[in-house]
């Protein structure tokens, strides 16, 4: 007789933080997550960061050398964090009289797109932002059409991350640039002993003070020990086929900006 293997197909499944789920699965429970702390998702990101993800998000603005006329696809980037950096940074570097940069915010959650578009108004920004539903692993735009792509601490989250490299490429124009900041494998043993207890004792219960829900900051952190370490990364960039692929640590390693060019 033969017996049947009733364990899961490992291609047909992934992770969601700790836990093994179907891999058609994991992208409404992303969105759940993110459906739930969207509103507080800015505040919470000071208390997990200790305020250091203005300083990560201003160094890749100052990597990206933002400038008149550039256009920029900033994903994963709902609630305008990025968006705003880059025309501040590009309006302060544009000549007078020249056409201002464009941005377009591409996110699969509404929520934390309305969000954005609230801070937006807020700050008198009405112009030169586009705010489109989309998913990076299959991007509601044309071959070729940017000069830059960003996504900052978004990409762990996507169910099939050679897939939304993949897109990157295909709507960047030749010589455009790709960078990713994410969180990644601090090198520092020591302090890597403090933050590994920091993330799964404190935030998680600060997260549930904070937005009445702790499980989604459970998965957040379980979310950052999953994502590939910096030199694995690199290589699955370069596998996409960007060139001129390299990575910098940040506090330790806590985070990584990677870059990469379409040549």
């Amino acid at each position: 007789m033969v017996q049947q293997n009733t364990q899961n197909d490992p291609e047909e499944t992934t992770h969601f933080g700790f836990k093994t789920v179907e891999r058609e699965a994991k992208q409404g429970m992303v969105r759940n997550v993110f459906d739930s702390v969207a509103q507080k998702y800015d505040i919470m990101n000071d208390v997990m960061s200790g305020g250091l993800h203005r300083l990560w998000k201003n160094d890749l603005i100052r990597s990206l050398q933002p400038d008149a006329g550039m256009r920029l696809l900033d994903v994963a980037g709902g609630t305008g964090d990025i968006a705003f950096r880059f025309l501040d940074a590009a309006g302060k570097a544009a000549p007078s009289g020249k056409m201002p940069a464009d941005v377009t915010v591409c996110d699969i959650n509404t929520n934390m797109l309305e969000v954005g578009r609230d801070r937006a108004i807020d700050r008198g920004i009405l112009n030169h932002i586009d705010w489109v539903t989309g998913n990076a692993e299959g991007l509601p735009f044309p071959d070729n059409s940017y000069d830059a792509y960003t996504i900052a601490f978004g990409i762990r989250n996507v169910t099939n991350i050679d897939k939304a490299l993949s897109e990157a490429l295909r709507v960047l124009k030749p010589g455009g640039r790709f960078l990713c900041l994410e969180f990644s494998r601090v090198d520092l043993p020591l302090l890597n002993s403090i933050y590994d207890s920091y993330s799964f004792h404190l935030l998680p219960e600060i997260g549930g003070m904070i937005t009445g829900d702790r499980d989604s900051y459970q998965y957040l952190v379980e979310s950052i020990r999953q994502f590939p370490p910096q030199e694995q990364f690199r290589e699955m960039i370069e596998q996409a086929g960007f060139r001129r692929v390299s990575f910098r640590n940040m506090t330790g390693g806590i985070v990584a900006l990677h870059s990469g060019w379409k040549i």
